[in-house]
């Protein structure tokens, strides 16, 4: 009788709740793991306000995200698994998600929500793929996959650096300067956004790129963390730093009134990347605390893609702390608000691959209905693996893990043995069969999607289109991506695969550096290769780019871009813009 008592309560607090649209905040951070809290045990690392709203919070205790960044965004976005989206690694060319796939944004903006982001993306930095392109209406976003990575704005160091805004009504961006550190801003823009849309139901997701390195931080949150038990304390900075702007932004939504009727939720996209020391990618930590847990950031146990997960909303009745241990993930997430805001889906746009845990939140779980659960690192960036389909994935259920690495098929009892130390394969052929069978259908579901996804050239809301080196598509290892590689002759050249959107004049403008570097071409000639048009030409000394008009027909294509040197070395142009004339 108190259970049926406690769900006529909970039943009656959501009702209530649902009469008004509430509103949602989204907060993912970037490469902080399960252990990188202090709520869930790590002895150094004092995150009071992560804690507080632990305290306050549904936590799903065993939820689980993608192994590295760009595909648990896919995922997050879409409500799909990453394959299906087509974004399924961090470059490459294959960060952009196929332009059927429809967002959060997406159905909260056609369901009358302002939307609102800031920060990292990852999922494109081209139209048709941006933000902006993906139904947020107002944005502050960094390009690429980090600050300081190749197509990110030339000399950003995460600090006072020059982000893309996008103002509501437009999709065209603008770059503008922006004083204080990165995830200060970020949060900062999140609270302006909060401010402007107050009085209708708003959307807003805050991706912070902290703590991904490179490990940039005010020496002040840093400093109580130099000591030799600790492995980055800059990363332990970082985290400090998220905590303290959470701490700021709850005080921002009480001071409005708004904090009753917001669903928050906290979340990471992987494991940890600098919280604890490791041996190797897939073994426990030699220092540092993770939670109990094999493997960190990119690897496929357990540490590599199990994550904190927090669901805080005192209307809809979940503000007191409680743990869900069942299997949940981050294409679950899309279904779940759908759900909880009463969000109409008028089509089969939204059909997803994640389950709404509206049964688990209200204590329904008999009606849940999960068996398996699948993950997959797409390993290099071609998917026509070597070693099979099954490659870099594991299967998931209550009890099991079925791991498939590039060397080894590996079975674990994640119940019995949360640290995944004993691979009982051998002792349990049934079930291995079994949870190999399972996966038949995932990468029936998956595999189609792996395919390449375009560039525009030519939209009216980015002309010129900026290309950068990080998307090239090679067939395998990743293209220069980041400030580093950007250096000295190109030595090698791969494609972009692009969408000319309109027969015409076009100019192709090749550069080593981006626009904003103004620096000095290393190179004496020049080739361009695209939709069987070719046209080569001499760099004049001095050059700090080199221009190529084209006539090009309409449709999809690859563009491949050459410059020499006076040795008669070769690689692409870094950066090409592309200007519909």
């Amino acid at each position: 009788m108190k259970f049926i008592f406690l769900n006529i309560i909970v039943l009656l607090l959501l009702s209530s709740a649902w009469a008004e649209k509430p509103n949602v905040i989204i907060i993912i951070t970037d490469d902080q793991g399960y252990g990188d809290l202090s709520c869930h045990g790590n002895p150094i690392l004092k995150t009071p306000n992560l804690d507080q709203l632990h305290s306050e919070s549904v936590r799903f205790t065993d939820f689980h995200v993608s192994p590295f960044c760009t595909p648990t965004r896919a995922a997050l976005m879409s409500g799909n698994h990453p394959g299906v989206t087509g974004a399924y690694r961090t470059s490459a060319g294959r960060t952009m998600m196929h332009p059927s796939e429809k967002t959060l944004a997406n159905l909260f903006a056609e369901n009358g929500y302002k939307t609102g982001m800031t920060g990292k993306w990852h999922l494109g930095d081209n139209a048709p793929h941006r933000p902006q392109d993906r139904g947020f209406q107002d944005a502050v976003w960094h390009r690429c996959g980090g600050v300081g990575q190749a197509s990110d704005y030339w000399g950003n160091d995460y600090f006072d650096d020059t982000y893309e805004r996008v103002r509501p009504g437009s999709r065209k961006g603008t770059f503008e300067k922006f004083d204080g550190y990165c995830t200060d801003v970020w949060f900062r823009e999140g609270m302006r956004f909060i401010t402007e849309n107050q009085k209708e139901p708003f959307f807003l997701y805050i991706a912070s790129n902290a703590p991904h390195g490179p490990y940039r931080v005010d020496p002040k949150w840093a400093e109580p963390y130099q000591r030799n038990a600790v492995n980055n304390a800059n990363f332990f900075g970082m985290v400090a730093n998220i905590d303290h702007n959470l701490g700021l932004l709850r005080d921002h939504l009480k001071d409005l009134n708004l904090d009753e009727n917001t669903i928050l939720i906290f979340m990471t996209d992987n494991g940890t990347s600098a919280g604890c020391k490791f041996p190797g990618l897939d073994t426990e930590p030699a220092l540092g605390f993770n939670a109990g847990m094999r493997g960190k950031k990119s690897s496929i146990y357990e540490g590599g893609h199990r994550v904190p997960f927090f669901l805080h909303w005192p209307a809809g009745g979940f503000s007191k702390g409680r743990d869900i241990e069942t299997l949940a993930a981050h294409i679950d997430v899309l279904p779940t608000l759908a759900d909880l805001c009463k969000l109409p889906q008028p089509d089969k746009r939204y059909d997803v691959d994640g389950l709404s845990l509206i049964p688990l939140l209200t204590n329904k779980a008999d009606s849940w209905k999960r068996n398996h659960l699948f993950l997959q690192y797409h390993g290099g960036a071609h998917h026509k693996f070597a070693l099979g389909p099954l490659t870099n994935s594991v299967v998931m259920t209550e009890r099991w893990r079925l791991v498939n690495t590039d060397k080894a098929e590996e079975l674990y009892d994640i119940v019995n043995d949360p640290a995944q130390r004993n691979n009982i394969a051998i002792l349990r052929p049934g079930i291995v069969k079994d949870l190999r069978t399972a996966y038949q259908s995932f990468w029936q579901r998956v595999s189609p999607g792996l395919k390449p996804v375009a560039i525009n050239l030519g939209d009216p809301s980015e002309n010129p289109a900026v290309l950068c080196s990080q998307d090239w598509r090679p067939e395998t290892g990743n293209p220069p991506w980041n400030f580093r590689s950007i250096k000295g002759i190109p030595k090698v050249t791969h494609p972009w695969l692009v969408n000319v959107l309109e027969a015409g004049k076009y100019r192709l403008t090749l550069r080593q550096w981006p626009k904003e570097a103004d620096e000095i071409i290393v190179g004496v000639k020049a080739r361009i290769k695209i939709a069987g048009v070719e046209n080569e030409a001499v760099i004049k000394e001095g050059s700090k780019e080199i221009d190529f008009t084209l006539t090009l027909p309409s449709g999809i294509t690859e563009l491949w871009t050459y410059i020499y040197n006076q040795q008669k070395q070769v690689g692409g142009a870094y950066f090409t813009e592309v200007e519909k004339l």
